[in-house]
Protein backbone atom coordinates (compact mmCIF):
# COMPACT_ATOMS: atom_id res chain seq x y z
CA UNK A 1 0.00 0.00 0.00
CA UNK A 2 2.98 2.28 0.48
CA UNK A 3 4.27 1.92 -2.55
CA UNK A 4 0.68 2.62 -4.26
CA UNK A 5 0.73 5.66 -2.36
CA UNK A 6 4.29 6.68 -2.97
CA UNK A 7 3.76 6.15 -7.00
CA UNK A 8 0.50 8.31 -6.68
CA UNK A 9 2.39 10.81 -4.77
CA UNK A 10 4.99 10.68 -7.71
CA UNK A 11 2.65 11.04 -10.27
CA UNK A 12 0.93 14.13 -8.88
CA UNK A 13 4.95 15.79 -8.68
CA UNK A 14 5.36 15.06 -11.57
CA UNK A 15 2.41 16.61 -13.70
CA UNK A 16 3.09 19.36 -10.96
CA UNK A 17 6.51 19.96 -12.54
CA UNK A 18 5.08 19.53 -16.24
CA UNK A 19 2.95 22.04 -15.80
CA UNK A 20 4.84 24.44 -14.30
CA UNK A 21 7.49 24.02 -17.26
CA UNK A 22 4.69 24.60 -19.69
CA UNK A 23 3.44 27.70 -18.30
CA UNK A 24 6.73 29.17 -18.07
CA UNK A 25 7.86 32.20 -19.71
CA UNK A 26 9.59 31.48 -23.46
CA UNK A 27 13.07 32.34 -23.10
CA UNK A 28 14.39 35.55 -23.44
CA UNK A 29 16.21 36.75 -26.78
CA UNK A 30 15.29 37.55 -30.34
CA UNK A 31 13.06 34.33 -32.68
CA UNK A 32 12.80 34.45 -36.13
CA UNK A 33 9.36 32.85 -37.94
CA UNK A 34 9.38 33.13 -41.46
CA UNK A 35 5.93 33.25 -43.43
CA UNK A 36 6.92 30.90 -45.40
CA UNK A 37 10.90 29.02 -46.37
CA UNK A 38 10.16 27.72 -50.00
CA UNK A 39 9.33 29.49 -52.88
CA UNK A 40 8.35 27.79 -56.49
CA UNK A 41 9.14 30.02 -59.50
CA UNK A 42 7.20 27.98 -62.07
CA UNK A 43 8.57 27.38 -65.46
CA UNK A 44 11.31 29.69 -66.09
CA UNK A 45 13.25 30.59 -69.57
CA UNK A 46 16.83 29.88 -69.66
CA UNK A 47 17.43 33.18 -71.37
CA UNK A 48 14.45 35.53 -69.33
CA UNK A 49 17.06 36.83 -66.86
CA UNK A 50 17.28 36.53 -63.27
CA UNK A 51 13.69 35.74 -61.16
CA UNK A 52 13.45 37.09 -57.56
CA UNK A 53 11.52 36.17 -54.53
CA UNK A 54 11.73 37.92 -50.99
CA UNK A 55 10.94 36.01 -47.85
CA UNK A 56 9.24 37.78 -45.04
CA UNK A 57 10.35 37.42 -41.26
CA UNK A 58 9.51 38.29 -38.12
CA UNK A 59 11.67 38.66 -35.25
CA UNK A 60 8.94 36.78 -32.10
CA UNK A 61 11.36 37.27 -29.91
CA UNK A 62 11.84 39.72 -27.17
CA UNK A 63 15.48 41.22 -28.21
CA UNK A 64 16.83 42.32 -31.30
CA UNK A 65 17.43 39.61 -34.15
CA UNK A 66 20.35 40.40 -35.86
CA UNK A 67 21.21 38.00 -39.64
CA UNK A 68 24.36 37.50 -39.33
CA UNK A 69 24.96 35.34 -42.98
CA UNK A 70 22.32 34.18 -45.74
CA UNK A 71 24.76 31.62 -48.17
CA UNK A 72 23.75 30.26 -51.11
CA UNK A 73 24.09 26.60 -52.34
CA UNK A 74 25.86 27.94 -55.99
CA UNK A 75 26.98 31.34 -57.06
CA UNK A 76 24.18 30.96 -59.17
CA UNK A 77 21.44 32.37 -56.19
CA UNK A 78 22.15 35.51 -54.35
CA UNK A 79 20.42 36.90 -51.12
CA UNK A 80 20.00 40.30 -50.05
CA UNK A 81 19.33 40.64 -46.61
CA UNK A 82 18.25 43.36 -43.52
CA UNK A 83 21.30 44.51 -42.07
CA UNK A 84 19.98 46.61 -39.45
CA UNK A 85 18.66 44.94 -35.99
CA UNK A 86 15.00 43.87 -36.28
CA UNK A 87 13.10 44.54 -33.19
CA UNK A 88 11.00 43.01 -31.59
CA UNK A 89 7.55 42.06 -33.11
CA UNK A 90 9.20 44.06 -36.06
CA UNK A 91 9.31 42.16 -39.73
CA UNK A 92 12.26 41.98 -42.06
CA UNK A 93 12.97 40.70 -45.40
CA UNK A 94 15.57 38.16 -47.41
CA UNK A 95 15.70 38.74 -51.19
CA UNK A 96 16.68 36.05 -53.30
CA UNK A 97 17.90 36.20 -57.33
CA UNK A 98 18.33 33.00 -58.86
CA UNK A 99 20.38 33.65 -62.31
CA UNK A 100 19.17 30.51 -64.76
CA UNK A 101 21.18 31.69 -67.42
CA UNK A 102 24.02 29.21 -68.76
CA UNK A 103 22.16 26.56 -65.71
CA UNK A 104 21.52 23.39 -67.18
CA UNK A 105 17.60 22.97 -68.29
CA UNK A 106 15.19 21.24 -66.37
CA UNK A 107 13.65 21.65 -62.68
CA UNK A 108 16.11 23.25 -60.09
CA UNK A 109 16.06 23.08 -56.37
CA UNK A 110 18.43 26.17 -54.36
CA UNK A 111 18.72 26.57 -50.99
CA UNK A 112 19.99 29.75 -48.64
CA UNK A 113 21.26 29.17 -45.31
CA UNK A 114 20.45 31.88 -42.82
CA UNK A 115 22.44 32.42 -40.12
CA UNK A 116 21.41 35.27 -36.83
CA UNK A 117 22.00 35.84 -33.34
CA UNK A 118 18.59 33.75 -32.29
CA UNK A 119 20.06 30.89 -30.14
CA UNK A 120 22.41 29.58 -33.02
CA UNK A 121 19.41 28.54 -35.09
CA UNK A 122 19.91 27.96 -38.45
CA UNK A 123 17.17 28.23 -41.07
CA UNK A 124 17.02 26.95 -44.67
CA UNK A 125 15.05 28.86 -47.36
CA UNK A 126 14.65 26.92 -50.76
CA UNK A 127 13.78 28.02 -54.16
CA UNK A 128 12.70 25.93 -57.17
CA UNK A 129 11.76 25.99 -60.49
CA UNK A 130 11.93 24.28 -64.37
CA UNK A 131 14.42 26.28 -66.59
CA UNK A 132 13.14 25.59 -70.70
CA UNK A 133 14.80 26.99 -73.50
CA UNK A 134 13.74 30.72 -74.43
CA UNK A 135 13.07 34.10 -72.59
CA UNK A 136 9.74 33.28 -70.52
CA UNK A 137 9.18 35.14 -67.32
CA UNK A 138 7.59 33.54 -64.56
CA UNK A 139 4.46 36.11 -64.53
CA UNK A 140 3.93 34.34 -68.00
CA UNK A 141 3.43 30.95 -66.91
CA UNK A 142 -0.52 29.21 -67.44
CA UNK A 143 -1.97 28.07 -64.53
Amino acid sequence: MKILKFFAVFALCAAACVALVSAAPAAQGPAIKFDSKDHDFGTIGAEGGPVSHTFTFTNTGSAPLIIVSATASCGCTRPEYTTEPVKPGKKGTIKVTYLPSGQPLGEFGKNVRVRTNAGGRRETLKISGVIIPGDKKPAERQQ
